[in-house]
C-alpha cells in the first residue's frame, strides 16, 4: 500500500488538473468532531467490515486516521477486499497538523 506524507497529499488536493481522492477517515466520531480534513468521509473503524461495500472500489481512496496506524490497517483490509487504489496517510492527521495546517485543533 502506498504511503502519503500530509505535504504530498496537500499538493494532490490543490491540483486541480486531476480528480480528488476520497478522503476516508477511519477514526471514532468524537476524533472526527474534533478535527478533521476537509471533505472528509468518516467511516469509523469498527463499522469498516460492515459497510465497506459503500465506497467505490475503483476510485482512490486516502485512509486517514490519528497517526496512520488504523488507516494502515484498515487499508491492508480493503485491499484484500479487492480495492486497487488505496492510500494511507502517513503520520494521519497530526502530520497533517504539523505539516501543512498548525490552526488545527490537536489530541
Amino acid at each position: 500500500m502506498q504511503q502519503m506524507p500530509a505535504v504530498d497529499l496537500a499538493a494532490r488536493l490543490a491540483d486541480t488538473s486531476k480528480p480528488k481522492p476520497v478522503l476516508l477517515d477511519v477514526r471514532e466520531p468524537w476524533e472526527y468532531a474534533l478535527c478533521h480534513l476537509a471533505d472528509s468521509v468518516s467511516l469509523p473503524m469498527n463499522e469498516i467490515p460492515n459497510r465497506f461495500n459503500e465506497l467505490d472500489e475503483d476510485a482512490e481512496i486516502v485512509v486517514i486516521c490519528h497517526h496512520g496506524m488504523r488507516s494502515y490497517q484498515v487499508g491492508v483490509f480493503l485491499e484484500r477486499q479487492g480495492f486497487g487504489h488505496i492510500v494511507n496517510l502517513a503520520g494521519g492527521v497530526d502530520a497533517w497538523a504539523n505539516d501543512v495546517d498548525p490552526a488545527m485543533a490537536r489530541y
